[in-house]
């Protein structure tokens, strides 16, 4: 058969088929097929859409030291700016403006007014160079002549308010020079009952009292405390505590003091019975 087909049939056939016609049907066959998947056109994929990647920023950590600073930022009081600024005697005009203040949301003009201390009932103030003693000497000279006049139960000639027990103790102790014999007693709630002080007061003439405003103002309505004999009214005034604070710059001390100078005070200022101090 191979010769009927002559030299054209060869001729024509795939270079991998020359050798034999039967090579088509074996291993040759096996060649073409490999040949035609190679040859097979790949499929070309559709393109992947690129996601939209989401974008974190990264806030940098926060170190000790800043959170230090921020945090002083924050706390950054009227305090801080005392410490700063250079300590000021207190006036006359600033318990003035510190009750006009207090009451101008609840008082009327008239009120107000009424409020108002005359000049004349206030004492020299401390300039900040005076020790305790030395200022209850220069505003009291004849404090021993008054003292020994003094024989009337459950009242004081001098009262000396103060922001704490414990600093009404460190008052006591700093006062010895003016006191001398003096009867001294501690109108503070910190260890002392109230009958206890008011047993006390009953007792015996006594001549100073160092103490809080709280607890001057509860003696004075139990009937504990007479103040129509009193004649000094001290406040401590400049003095400031850890947190630089003076008693009139706590709000609790500040609404006792005021409280306490409507229960009598303020008429025996204005009738000048009663002289105010300053320290």
């Amino acid at each position: 058969m191979a010769d009927d087909l002559g030299d054209d049939w060869w001729e024509n056939q795939p270079a991998g088929a020359a050798s034999s016609p039967e090579a088509s049907d074996g291993e040759g066959g096996g060649d073409a097929e490999t040949m035609q998947q190679e040859t097979a056109p790949v499929p070309v994929l559709p393109k992947k859409t690129k996601q939209p990647t989401e974008c974190f920023l990264v806030q940098p950590k926060e170190t000790k030291e800043d959170a230090t600073k921020t945090r002083k930022r924050r706390k950054k009081k009227i305090t801080d700016i005392l410490a700063k600024s250079e300590p000021k005697p207190g006036t006359p005009e600033d318990l003035q403006k510190l009750m006009k203040d207090y009451y101008s949301s609840s008082r009327s003009v008239i009120e107000l007014e009424e409020l108002k201390l005359p000049d004349s009932c206030f004492l020299k103030a401390n300039d900040l160079t005076h020790s305790l003693s030395s200022y209850l000497k220069e505003i009291c000279p004849k404090w021993v002549k008054l003292r020994k006049n003094h024989t009337e139960k459950k009242s004081v000639l001098m009262l000396i308010i103060c922001s704490s027990a414990i600093r009404a103790l460190e008052l006591i102790r700093s006062m010895t020079a003016f006191r001398g014999d003096s009867k001294v007693m501690k109108l503070f709630a910190k260890h002392i009952k109230v009958q206890e002080q008011v047993k006390l007061l009953e007792k015996r003439a006594v001549h100073l009292g160092v103490g809080t405003p709280g607890r001057i103002k509860e003696l004075i309505k139990q009937g504990g405390l007479n103040l129509n004999p009193l004649k000094f009214l001290v406040f401590d005034w400049n003095w400031r505590d850890q947190k630089l604070r003076r008693m009139m710059d706590i709000p609790e001390i500040k609404k006792e003091v005021f409280e306490l100078l409507e229960m009598g005070v303020l008429s025996l200022c204005k009738s000048e019975s009663l002289k105010l101090g300053l320290f």
